[in-house]
């Protein structure tokens, strides 16, 4: 057999060493296909690699990834005869709508101070979670035919539509950068801290993108009830009214503190936090106790500034712990639960 392998391949020849035999007649008497590829180095094509391997196959097609991402993203809005401008008219459209409604008609402020940015700050934080749940949760059944016909590691779809997401999230936080500064509010160097709490929040949605990317895959309805599941989500993250001003909360701590240390609320408030000085200072324990003035918060329900006099229930440092803490669980288990049936993506 090896004496074969020399003749048919080696150096100077078209094939190498490692040359795949000519197996039309079978393989040798005595020797089993197994054995034959064990001795060749083969393996099956359509066989899953190991996690790290995988890992490492998307990182050799990460260029690739950025380009779809960006490509996609240019192309969203090629037909429209505003073209690109649209990036930034959304989100200031939606910025417009959200104020009239739950700043204005519905009176959400609650005594939250300069709610415009406030408000602002959460829905946009907020729509980056939002969209690429409701695009990751579809992404394998809408990209059937380009699944089939390429083969490449299908995680890079899920995690291509989520810098999609956050490409169009820079161009808000564009826009709400002229919003926080047209109100008044200090351009300081806490502003740097909303990098990495972003940063964080892209990696949480990555490894909620793969793991939502795969329920999806095998039921079409899924797609279908994520959004009415993101809109519930929303609804108690804090987006459009501060957790800690909710009356009935108070006698519940528990409640309060589950609520606050959800991710959507955690990500939403260290980017409040981190270019919102009147957030920031108003942060339950972030002045040396009072019981005063935190009583007078207590009783008044709406003044937010006391509430900085009081203990907060959970701590800007823990934020940031459970801010991290999101972020890579999601990852790791969103990558593992993906990458088990990579191999059943398109199939059926």
């Amino acid at each position: 057999m090896k004496e074969r392998a020399r003749d048919q391949g080696g150096p100077g020849t078209l094939t190498d060493e490692l040359a795949t035999p000519d197996l039309t007649e079978g393989p040798p008497p005595g020797e089993s296909l197994a054995e034959l590829a064990a001795e060749y180095q083969l393996r099956p094509s359509s066989a899953r690699p190991g996690v790290f391997a995988y890992a490492g196959q998307l990182w050799a097609r990460r260029h690739f990834i950025m380009g779809f991402a960006t490509a996609r993203n240019v192309a969203m809005y090629t037909e429209a005869r505003l073209g690109q401008l649209w990036q930034v008219l959304t989100p200031l459209l939606n910025a417009a709508v959200y104020y009239l409604i739950f700043g204005i008609i519905l009176d959400t402020s609650r005594g939250v101070p300069k709610f415009l940015p406030f408000l602002i700050t959460g829905i946009f934080i907020f729509n980056f979670t939002q969209r690429a749940f409701i695009t990751s949760s579809r992404v394998i059944v809408d990209s059937l035919p380009l699944i089939r016909a390429l083969p490449f590691p299908r995680a890079s779809l899920p995690i291509g539509y989520v810098l999609i997401e956050l490409q169009q999230l820079i161009f808000s936080m564009i826009v709400l950068t002229a919003i926080v500064l047209g109100t008044g509010e200090p351009l300081t160097w806490y502003w740097l801290l909303a990098l990495p709490a972003l940063a964080l929040q892209t990696v949480f949605n990555m490894g909620m993108a793969l793991f939502l990317a795969r329920l999806g895959s095998g039921a079409d309805d899924f797609g279908q009830l994520m959004p009415f599941l993101v809109r519930t989500w929303m609804y108690t993250s804090g987006v459009m009214f501060s957790i800690q001003t909710i009356s009935t909360l108070k006698k519940h701590p528990t409640l309060t503190y589950i609520l606050q240390i959800n991710p959507a609320a955690v990500f939403i408030s260290l980017v409040r936090n981190a270019i919102l000085k009147s957030e920031r200072l108003a942060w339950p324990g972030s002045k040396p106790y009072n019981a005063a003035k935190c009583a007078l918060y207590d009783s008044k329900g709406t003044h937010l500034e006391n509430s900085a006099y009081c203990h907060g229930t959970v701590t800007m440092n823990q934020l940031w712990l459970y801010g991290a803490g999101w972020a890579v669980l999601a990852l790791v288990v969103g990558f593992v639960f993906f990458w088990q049936a990579e191999t059943r993506y398109g199939r059926g």
